[in-house]
């Protein structure tokens, strides 16, 4: 299991590691010494900059992950309009191709909007393994014609075709895209090791305020793993544009 496809449960291990962290620093700092005042100022410059570091990579992070939610939105407005531009399309191919690849485009559209929507992991293999199946029906059905009677207005129609294959291949590999797991160690690390050193320059032994950094840190972990997981995250693309089109077709 992956903590990153879990936000939630992120939310409450990373928590528990960063409160670890702080009271380990507390044990280390009564069960040797504490720091004297003329040591203090050296040690609040470290511990700055090691939050500082903290709250940079943290704000990266945050930035990577809407960049990649974002990228899976144009994507799916991508697939709406090449969906729905070949179905205007179809028109050119002959009387029954045409009507073939209309009814198959609104199959593939209701499979591409179970795509976004569901959250089943068998489900999910049903999908895809349906998905590819209607697209190997729809290259069938735009290619015959084309090879029939090769002419622009047939080629026009492959050409289309082709885009809403693309874009679904396009926005699986979006999917795919997530935080790399570097990332995340290299997060939860220095948070660690800022959490040790709260506990340890702490002038006593005060745990509630031992709560307050990683609980804010931990929040922002929670937003990070959530905007970066889009089948599982409760901040996820809703297929807008594939639903308006399927309105639009009478589906």
């Amino acid at each position: 299991m992956d903590l990153k496809d879990f936000p939630l449960l992120s939310l409450v291990v990373s928590f528990g590691i960063l409160w670890l962290g702080a009271e380990i620093g507390n044990f280390l700092r009564n069960r040797f010494r504490a720091l004297q005042e003329e040591e203090r100022s050296d040690f609040n410059i470290l511990l700055g900059a090691a939050l500082t570091l903290l709250g940079l990579l943290i704000g990266f992070t945050f930035s990577m992950a809407v960049s990649r939610y974002d990228q899976r939105k144009n994507y799916e407005e991508a697939e709406a309009n090449a969906i729905g531009t070949e179905y205007v399309r179809a028109d050119l191919l002959p009387g029954p191709k045409a009507a073939e690849v209309r009814e198959l485009l609104k199959k593939y559209l209701g499979q591409r909007v179970l795509f976004y929507t569901t959250r089943d992991d068998d489900q999910l293999v049903r999908i895809n393994a349906d998905t590819m199946d209607l697209q190997s029906k729809l290259w069938a059905a735009a290619r015959d014609p084309a090879l029939a009677q090769p002419t622009p207005v047939t080629a026009l129609t492959v050409s289309g075709m082709n885009d809403v294959l693309n874009s679904q291949g396009y926005t699986q590999a979006m999917w795919w895209n997530r935080m790399p797991r570097a990332a995340w160690a290299l997060m939860v690390s220095i948070a660690f090791g800022c959490n040790v050193l709260i506990g340890f320059g702490a002038r006593r032994t005060e745990r509630r305020l031992f709560l307050i950094v990683p609980l804010a840190v931990s929040i922002s972990f929670f937003l990070i793993a959530d905007i970066d997981s889009p089948r599982r995250g409760t901040i996820r693309v809703a297929p807008q544009n594939l639903l308006s089109l399927a309105q639009s077709l009478g589906q």
